[in-house]
C-alpha cells in the first residue's frame, strides 16, 4: 500500500473563501502557508455570492470595529493588489415605516456617520420610494460597493507571492495532530502538516471543528436570497442602497442599469450548494413592491448564499479550548468582505502572538472559548 504524500507548511488554512485567503495572505508574511479547497475554485460559496457593499452601521459592535478597522485597506491596498479600485461610492439608505420609528431612533443613537432625513429627501434620492411608505429615513452616505472578485483574487496572489499553496480540490477528510504537528489529509490524498490549522470552512466550519476532534461551537449555516430585475423605466445607477431598518428588505444597484432585490431571509439549512427557493424570490419582489413604486416582468436571474452565525452572532476568531493549535476563523454571517482586511491581519497576530492593537478590546466578544466557558 503506497504512503500519501505528506507536504510541511508552517500553517494550514481550510478553506479559500474570503477568510481562508485573508487569513492565509497575513500568515504568509512570516510564515509558509498551504490554503487548502474543496471545491474547484476558490470563493464559490458565500464569498461569489456577496452582495457586495461596506457598511460601517451593520452588525453587531465587534463587527462595526473590524469593519470600521478594515476602512484603510479599501482606501489604500498595497501596489500592484489590483488593477482595479476596491471601492466606489454607493451611500445605504434606511426607510422606517411608522412601526419602524423607534428602532430608527436606536440606530441613529447608536450608530455613527449616520444622518437622519426626511421622507421628501429620501424621494428625491430615490424616486421610486412609494409616498407614504416611509415617515422617516437616514443615511449613510460614507458606504461603498465592493469589489469582491479583485478583493479576494488580491489576497491569493498575496499567498502565492509568498511561496504559499493553493490546493483546489482538496476537501479535509481527516484532521489528527500527532506529535505537535496537525495533518490534514484531503481528497486527492494528500497530506498537509503543520504545527497551526486555521478553520476558515465558511459553512462547513463546525464540520470541519468535529473532523479534528475540537468541540463545535453550534454554528448555523442560514439562506440569502437575491434576484436581479430591470427597473426601467428607473434609472438607478446612482441610487444608495435602500433597505428598512429593521432589514426585511434590500434593494442595491447592480451593473448600472439593473437592481439587485433581496427578502434579507435567514432560513436554517445544512451546510451545502444552496439553491434559491421560489418562495423567498416571491417574498423578495413583494417586499420591495410595498415600498417601490417598480414595476417586475420578469426575474432575469436568481441565485442563494450562505451567511453562517454563532449563537450570539458574533464572529467566532480565536484558539480552541482544547485542541492544541486549532484555531478557528468562523461566524462571519453577512459581514465576512467588509472585515476581511482586518479579520486576517487579527487572525495572524493571534496566531503569531503579537498585540492586535486597537481590535484587542474586542477579543473577549469574539474568543470561541466563549462558548466552552458558558454552563
Amino acid at each position: 500500500m503506497s504512503t500519501p504524500d505528506t507536504y510541511s507548511f508552517e500553517a494550514v488554512v481550510i478553506g479559500a473563501g474570503i477568510a481562508g485567503a485573508t487569513a492565509a495572505a497575513h500568515l504568509a508574511a512570516d510564515r509558509r502557508v498551504a490554503l487548502v479547497e474543496a471545491e474547484e475554485s476558490a470563493g464559490y460559496h458565500s464569498t461569489g455570492r456577496s452582495a457586495a457593499i461596506w457598511i460601517l452601521n451593520y452588525g453587531p459592535p465587534d463587527v462595526q470595529a473590524m469593519t470600521g478597522a478594515s476602512r484603510p485597506f479599501f482606501e489604500n491596498p498595497p501596489p500592484g493588489f489590483s488593477d482595479t479600485p476596491l471601492m466606489a461610492r454607493r451611500g445605504a439608505m434606511f426607510l422606517a415605516p411608522a412601526d419602524q420609528v423607534e428602532a430608527l431612533h436606536a440606530l441613529m443613537a447608536t450608530g455613527s456617520q449616520l444622518k437622519e432625513i426626511s421622507p421628501e429627501a429620501a424621494r428625491a434620492r430615490v424616486p421610486a420610494i412609494r409616498p407614504g411608505y416611509a415617515v422617516a429615513a437616514a443615511i449613510e452616505d460614507d458606504a461603498f460597493d465592493m469589489d469582491v472578485a479583485a478583493l479576494h483574487q488580491g489576497f491569493l496572489r498575496q499567498v502565492r507571492a509568498a511561496g504559499g499553496t493553493l490546493a483546489l480540490r482538496s476537501r479535509a477528510g481527516k484532521i489528527e495532530r500527532r506529535h505537535g504537528l496537525w495533518h490534514v489529509e484531503v481528497s486527492t490524498g494528500a497530506v498537509f502538516s503543520a504545527p497551526v490549522v486555521v478553520n476558515a470552512a465558511g459553512a462547513w466550519g463546525d464540520v470541519v471543528g468535529k473532523i479534528a476532534g475540537a468541540t463545535p461551537l453550534g454554528l448555523q449555516p442560514r439562506r440569502r436570497t437575491g434576484v436581479i430585475i430591470d427597473p426601467a423605466p428607473w434609472h438607478v445607477t446612482d441610487w444608495p442602497m435602500v433597505n428598512d431598518v429593521s432589514h426585511t428588505w434590500y434593494i442595491r444597484p447592480e451593473a448600472r442599469t439593473k437592481l439587485m432585490v433581496s427578502p434579507a431571509d435567514e432560513t436554517p439549512v445544512d451546510p451545502q450548494d444552496i439553491q434559491p427557493d421560489e418562495l423567498d424570490i416571491a417574498i423578495a419582489i413583494d417586499s420591495m413592491q410595498q415600498a417601490l413604486d417598480i414595476e417586475v416582468r420578469r426575474v432575469e436571474h436568481s441565485w442563494a448564499g450562505l451567511r453562517s452565525f454563532v449563537p450570539d452572532r458574533s464572529f467566532a476568531l480565536g484558539w480552541d479550548a482544547k485542541a492544541e493549535g486549532f484555531f478557528w476563523c468562523i461566524g462571519q454571517g453577512g459581514y465576512g468582505i467588509q472585515t476581511s482586511p482586518a479579520a486576517g491581519r487579527l487572525v495572524a497576530d493571534l496566531v503569531a502572538g503579537r498585540d492586535p492593537g486597537e481590535l484587542g478590546r474586542i477579543l473577549a466578544k469574539i474568543d470561541p472559548r466563549r462558548f466552552a466557558a458558558a454552563p
